[in-house]
């Protein structure tokens, strides 16, 4: 029968599904819609590994109501900010209550003020320029901006362990292909394996041409920081393939020895180059939201076209821009004062991560990162990460993050994160040392 023949009433009726009356988690199916969910997100594997970390704490919590639960897991800061940070944002936001001092809509790139400050105070003598730089909410939000940018139609290729997001936004845009259960990897996604054995940097002799390179220095999960050498292949290595590094410099100014803080420091990086970085780690702005993507005049796509002009575009359409309060704050941050307090904050997690490697190494374990990055990875052979998380967390209800969740070559690890309170720190390390 056609929709011609059918009454208008009857058409106009709910419509009624043929699906179970019941969804998957128990609840009662209501009306559905005619409009089909988009297949991407079907590809998803489970949950988002942070929010599946955060349901694990909560059944903890349920089950040992009295324990004094200790998070070193999700990577958020938890020292306060300097005040003279805090100060130039409350200052501009009263000025809002001002004629003299409110302010509308900024330009979507960001105040151009802080974009200069950016470019003087981590690629001085590099020849990036303030407008170059565009200021956002986060690297995460921009890693979802340049996933857009990019399109569906990309190959990619992401560090093994890395970052979730870099895969995930991969799967919802459409450039990952199916999801192969055997190996715990989507078939169209090349994983470059960054181990111990290899000194956490791919074999690039072997490794696949990409459009796209995903990588992160420090290493979000590892800790691990790219040597000169090591970026200069990467850059060599995208220039001969004609491919784009997208670099993820979040965790740079943790860096205390002569390891680049950023691609740029590679000859011939801004030719083949995006740098993305925030201010939420440094600065402690993981609820503040501030950070930043550099994209050089130089980088091109194969017909010629500047990347930065599409990039503009893409931001002009799907961001007003950041708070100008919040943007105060970042131009407060990166003054001399400013800087100088939250390098004081700074040193103070990476004491912290000095401990909890020493604990680690105390139990004879193996024990990498923590010294340019504020995370460790203890590698536990031969065993589920899963697993060791679980043990972990019913023996000394201390919560880290099971390096699984990173990408397959994250088995077999654990990651731990030195944001927390000194006591905190003390307190976890004297239970790994009595349980474990």
């Amino acid at each position: 029968m056609s929709s011609r023949s059918v009454p208008l009433a009857l058409l106009l009726q709910p419509k009624q599904t043929w699906l179970s009356s019941k969804s998957n988690n128990g609840s009662k199916l209501g009306h559905c819609t005619e409009v089909p969910r988009n297949v991407n997100m079907e590809s998803l594997q489970s949950g988002y590994l942070f929010p599946e970390i955060s349901m694990r704490e909560s059944e903890h919590i349920r089950k040992h109501p009295d324990a004094r639960l200790i998070r070193l897991g999700i990577g958020d800061t938890t020292q306060p900010i300097p005040d003279i940070i805090t100060t130039a944002m409350a200052e501009h936001a009263f000025a809002l209550s001002t004629v003299k001092g409110y302010k509308g809509y900024g330009a979507e790139q960001g105040n151009m003020a802080l974009r200069t400050a950016i470019a003087d105070r981590f690629y001085k003598d590099m020849g990036i320029e303030g407008d170059e730089i565009f200021i956002s909410d986060g690297a995460q939000s921009d890693i979802s901006r340049l996933q857009m940018l990019l399109g569906s139609n990309v190959t990619v290729a992401v560090q093994d362990p890395s970052f979730p997001a870099y895969i995930d936004t991969s799967v919802i845009v459409g450039q990952a292909g199916k999801f192969l259960k055997e190996t715990g990897k989507y078939r169209n996604i090349v994983y470059m394996n960054c181990r111990p054995e290899n000194n956490f940097f791919p074999d690039l002799s072997t490794t696949s041409r990409t459009d796209i390179i995903f990588f992160c220095s420090p290493n979000n999960p590892t800790g691990h920081a790219a040597t000169w050498h090591q970026l200069k292949k990467l850059v060599e290595f995208a220039k001969a393939n004609g491919s784009i590094v997208v670099y993820d410099s979040a965790y740079a100014a943790y860096i205390t020895d002569p390891r680049p803080r950023s691609i740029y420091e590679i000859p011939g990086a801004r030719e083949v180059a995006i740098e993305i970085s925030s201010f939420s780690k440094f600065a402690g702005f993981t609820g503040v939201r501030l950070g930043w993507t550099v994209v050089p005049e130089e980088l091109r796509y194969s017909n010629g076209y500047p990347v930065v002009k599409d990039f503009n575009r893409i931001v002009c359409t799907c961001f007003n821009g950041a708070s100008n309060i919040v943007q105060a704050g970042g131009l407060a941050c990166l003054s001399p004062d400013g800087f100088q307090a939250l390098r004081t904050v700074i040193d103070y997690y990476k004491e912290n991560a000095k401990i909890i490697v020493d604990a680690f190494q105390s139990l004879g374990l193996k024990v990498y990162g923590g010294k340019n990055a504020p995370y460790v990875w203890v590698q536990f052979p031969g065993s589920s990460s899963w697993d060791v998380f679980a043990e972990i967390l019913e023996k000394t209800h201390i919560l880290t993050i099971p390096g699984s969740g990173f990408g397959p070559s994250g088995n077999e690890h654990i990651r731990v994160s030195a944001f927390g309170h000194r006591e905190c720190i003390s307190e976890a390390c004297r239970r790994l040392k009595k349980f474990l």
